[in-house]
């Protein structure tokens, strides 16, 4: 034992003799390999422009890699389509909160899509919104009617399918041509951001939320009411497209980048005021029309077959 320390003894002078002789050397200290120096324990937390890149102003890193690492498993297998539902409740809330109020400013694919964009969000709030506008357009038409003798209420079911068509048409033929679009253009201009179609579908299912409590509104028979429904939500769901895709197109052409954009509102006007016309007023005015003529024509004819 004592041999031994002597031993180490004899190192330390040995190298103490060393550092004598040569003051300019460099020395290594080993340590505990869980101490970390103060600059990386300060990076180990959230610069200042990390959570710059968390908000959406710029890609981060971090959400970048795991966007390329998603969805590694053959397209063939059950594992590569639920990786598309692979979502908490708590980012879909984050994500419904982030389509009913968007934020100035702020880029909705990089603040709430890019880490972890899904199917199971769009895919329930389009199902909802199709029984919200069917169920809700057969209740108006009942209480238009309500009390007149010559109507006889029929549920309509064909609007569901109706409205299933519009939904989810707008909310997948829209997204590829818009991603084929993009694509195309990245192609002319290397500055064009391009987004992924699952990343646009994403979009595009969540700002329809904000049309499900709208649809409910419109069973109340007061168009008023019902106008200023759709403007509100046309104004807050359009808003997400806009600051959503603008930074995307904004380097190409001016012309080509404003008729881009124009056409996204173009469609998404369209879809509410279409849905709103065709479910809510059009059919209601002409059965309004339509009902006392009808029923006083079979009364006639029962009438006449009795004489």
């Amino acid at each position: 034992m004592a041999a031994v320390d002597d031993l180490h003894f004899q190192e330390f002078e040995d190298a103490e003799n060393l550092l004598a002789a040569n003051r300019d050397a460099t020395t290594i200290s080993i340590g505990d390999p869980n101490d970390k120096p103060s600059n990386q324990r300060r990076s180990a937390g959230k610069t200042p422009r990390q959570e710059e890149d968390l908000l959406g102003n710029e890609d981060s890193d971090k959400t970048e890699l795991l966007a390329g690492q998603k969805k590694s498993a053959p397209f063939w297998t059950f594992e590569y389509y639920q990786t598309f539902f692979d979502v908490d409740t708590d980012q879909v809330l984050n994500r419904i909160k982030g389509s009913v109020l968007p934020l100035p400013g702020k880029n909705f694919v990089r603040l709430y899509i890019r880490s972890n964009p899904d199917l199971y969000g769009p895919f329930w709030i389009c199902a909802t919104l199709v029984f919200a506008i069917a169920i809700s357009g057969n209740i108006s038409s009942f209480l238009v009617h309500h009390g007149d003798p010559h109507h006889h209420y029929v549920p309509e079911f064909r609007k569901v399918t109706i409205a299933a068509t519009a939904i989810y048409s707008y909310a997948w033929l829209v997204p590829l041509g818009l991603w084929g679009f993009l694509m195309w253009r990245n192609s002319k201009v290397m500055s064009i951001v391009s987004y992924s179609f699952l990343e646009i579908v994403c979009v595009y299912g969540y700002s329809l939320f904000i049309y499900i409590p709208a649809a409910v509104l419109w069973v109340i028979p007061n168009e008023t009411v019902r106008w200023v429904s759709i403007v509100c939500a046309m104004c807050l769901s359009g808003s997400v497209l806009v600051m959503t895709f603008w930074p995307a197109v904004r380097d190409d052409h001016h012309r080509i980048a404003v008729a881009t954009v124009s056409a996204i509102v173009a469609l998404h006007v369209l879809l509410a005021v279409g849905c709103k016309q065709y479910f809510f007023d059009s059919q209601e005015v002409g059965l309004g029309n339509a009902g006392p003529t009808a029923s006083n024509q079979t009364v006639a004819a029962v009438k006449a077959h009795l004489n």
